[in-house]
């Protein structure tokens, strides 16, 4: 028998024992008692290989059936059927759910615009220096690429088709070369536009565009520390990770580029001035000359324009509708004379009678109540104005607001930044980076519009993938593979993947109604708090639950069957939604990275060479796993990597 194989009938044994003993004997079994025998059972169903959404459907009709018939045999039935035309219509009608499908839409245009390989090329170039160039480029291909697409298989395929070939051929060593393949193809659960952030936040009730801005710089972070990785695993094992060779960092330059080297120097900027203020223009045409000087100047331009666009924002004179004078100070006099209690400290007595009962003085005539006086004397009320007359208009007009001293901060180092590449800036350079703008920014583009709409409030999540969907599809054509195939086959994958997600949806919906009827979540809840943990350890608990899920489980099915038990637990233990589900998104990371299902070890596995084992890709994603636990401690320690920007901008 195989070891995977063994492993999986283990985990299942450990299952059912745990279950055997764990549970009372049949006679004092309660309905909490079944509907954990029922989370037990789905468990197993599926690590036999059982399709989850209908398991989870399955066993929730039929424990659902069971808890009916304890209550009322009669009606049953039809109860059951009514709970799941329910549950089905009440996911149907969830239009969070509706950016699924757009967003795996944009992903499959994305990726049928042949972007990956120009991508990885251009980034393997302009990375060449770098100690462990190739796979730094991989993983930013992978980071860029997951975050267009999202969809993991897709990534890890294409990258073992294109990457892993150049770093065997390169001498990397396979398990480096595995693990990075494979753990940045994970990406694209984490960094936004995620689907699985949007299955949690519509699982757990929590805002996806809060997911989105608190994933954001976690899953940039969780990048930033593979590169750091690889970067001391080249430097500590040369042979992991070779130098590549000064042939392959060659970049070919055209003929008119070569003829301006040759008369004005290497560096690209000051060679290209010279040669258009040189006799006869270097005897290259003056519009060749021009664009060329355009795009080594388009970095600046782009700066200058985007700092230009922050200061006015920050310069902008706002006008605020002030309130009226008079109604303000009624406003507070009516609010200092209000109604208040009596003092309590004497009781209720009588008013002195000294003087006896008399009538007020009428000397003065009627007067005003004290608390009106000083408005009428400070500013006259306000008097409604005919329709159509214009307001009085004030004679200070409001100074604009100087731009704060963090900003020159930022141009200085932006003016450091631009002196420092253009000194570097050579024309192998500028190929490179024209290379960067045909392949790199088309993608950023795209994403930033995606991302840029949702976080910053501009559209709402399904808005933004409805942009994301015409923006890969305007990729897919300017790259002319916008063709009645291509949009074929995106439209069938992306109806495939909907509908699973959507059917995972309807039986985790049903499950989890037939597992609160049964008391199941009731029953857990009282067996977590009987524990008396404090926040940090149900923390904890939970992610090292996670954790061990992810071995025979998939992220869609830690996230459908378990997240419901675990989220009414949360304000028990005051811990946020968003933060619990920022800690679960990079957990569940090893999902895909732990054995025996770890998919994207089987996706790389594949198209790998005959000669690359499935232990060496287990072998090369172990280090990375480890990466992601750090992470996990790392956000779970500073919490503001994750909460810092939802907080800044929505709070």
């Amino acid at each position: 028998m195989r070891k995977e194989l063994r492993f999986g009938f283990g985990l299942m044994a450990i299952i059912i024992a745990a279950t055997a003993i764990l549970m009372p004997a049949p006679s004092e079994w309660t309905s909490g008692h079944l509907g954990l025998l029922m989370l037990a059972l789905v468990v197993v169903a599926i690590m036999l290989g059982f399709p989850t959404a209908f398991t989870l459907m399955g066993m929730g009709v039929i424990f659902a059936w069971l808890a009916y018939r304890s209550q009322n045999p009669d009606i049953a039935t039809q109860q059951t059927l009514d709970l799941m035309v329910q549950r089905a219509f009440s996911v149907m009608t969830n239009d969070v759910l509706i950016s699924i499908p757009l967003f795996v839409f944009m992903g499959y245009l994305v990726e049928r615009a042949n972007l990956i390989e120009k991508l990885f090329k251009s980034l393997h170039l302009a990375m060449s220096r770098l100690p462990g160039s190739l796979a730094i480029a991989t993983l930013v291909t992978c980071a860029i690429f997951a975050t267009a697409t999202g969809i993991v298989g897709a990534v890890v395929t294409l990258m073992g088709l294109l990457a892993l070939p150049a770093m065997l051929r390169a001498g990397y060593d396979v398990r480096l070369s595995a693990g990075v393949i494979t753990a940045g193809g994970c990406l694209g659960i984490l960094i936004p536009p995620s689907v699985m952030l949007i299955v949690y936040g519509a699982t757990a009730g929590v805002s996806v565009v809060k997911l989105y801005a608190g994933a954001f710089f976690p899953g940039l972070m969780l990048a930033g520390l593979y590169m750091v990785y690889v970067i001391i695993m080249a430097k500590l094992r040369p042979d992991w990770a070779p130098p590549l060779p000064e042939a392959e960092r060659h970049v070919p330059l055209p003929a008119l580029a070569t003829q301006v080297a040759r008369q004005y120097g290497s560096r690209a900027l000051p060679s290209l001035l010279a040669a258009v203020k040189g006799p006869r223009n270097a005897d290259v045409p003056m519009g060749n000359l021009l664009g060329q000087l355009g795009l080594a100047l388009l970095p600046l331009i782009a700066v200058a324009v985007s700092l230009f666009a922050i200061h006015s924002s920050m310069t902008a004179v706002r006008v605020i509708d002030e309130v009226p004078a008079g109604l303000e100070s009624f406003e507070s006099s009516y609010s200092s004379s209000s109604l208040a209690e009596p003092d309590s400290d004497g009781g209720l007595s009588e008013p002195p009678l000294e003087a006896g009962v008399s009538e007020p003085p009428q000397e003065a005539g009627l007067a005003e109540p004290p608390g009106a006086a000083p408005m009428a004397a400070e500013t006259p009320a306000p008097s409604l104005a005919e329709p159509g007359a214009e307001a009085p208009a004030s004679d200070e007009t409001p100074a604009a607001p100087a731009a704060p001293s963090s900003f020159w901060v930022a141009c200085a180092i932006c003016a450091v930044l631009l002196i420092a590449f253009y000194a570097i800036l050579s024309f192998e350079r500028l190929e490179i980076f024209k290379m960067l703008l045909s392949s790199f920014f088309p993608l950023a583009v795209l994403i930033l519009a995606v991302l840029g709409s949702i976080v910053f409030g501009l559209a709402t999540p399904t808005e933004a993938a409805a942009i994301g969907a015409f923006g890969g599809a305007l990729l897919a054509a300017a790259y002319g593979q916008l063709n009645f195939g291509v949009i074929k086959e995106s439209v069938f994958l992306t109806a495939k993947t909907s509908a699973m997600v959507c059917w995972l949806f309807v039986g985790s919906a049903i499950f989890s109604a037939a597992f609160a009827l049964l008391g199941g979540q009731d029953l857990v809840e009282k067996f977590v708090l009987s524990m008396d943990l404090t926040p940090i350890q149900f923390m904890i608990l939970a992610q090292c639950i996670i954790f061990i899920l992810g071995w025979p489980l998939e992220w869609t099915e830690i996230i459908v069957i378990f997240m419901p038990i675990f989220v009414p637990l949360l304000a028990h233990f005051n811990i946020d939604p968003l933060f619990f589900g920022l800690l679960v998104a990079i957990n569940l990371q090893t999902a895909f990275l732990s054995p025996p299902v770890a998919m994207s070890a089987f996706y790389l596995k594949g198209v790998a060479p005959s000669h690359v084992t499935l232990n060496q890709i287990f072998s090369g994603m172990l280090p990375f796993m480890g990466i992601q636990v750090i992470m996990l401690i790392l956000l779970y320690m500073f919490p503001g990597i994750g909460l810092w920007l939802p907080n800044y901008l929505y709070n």
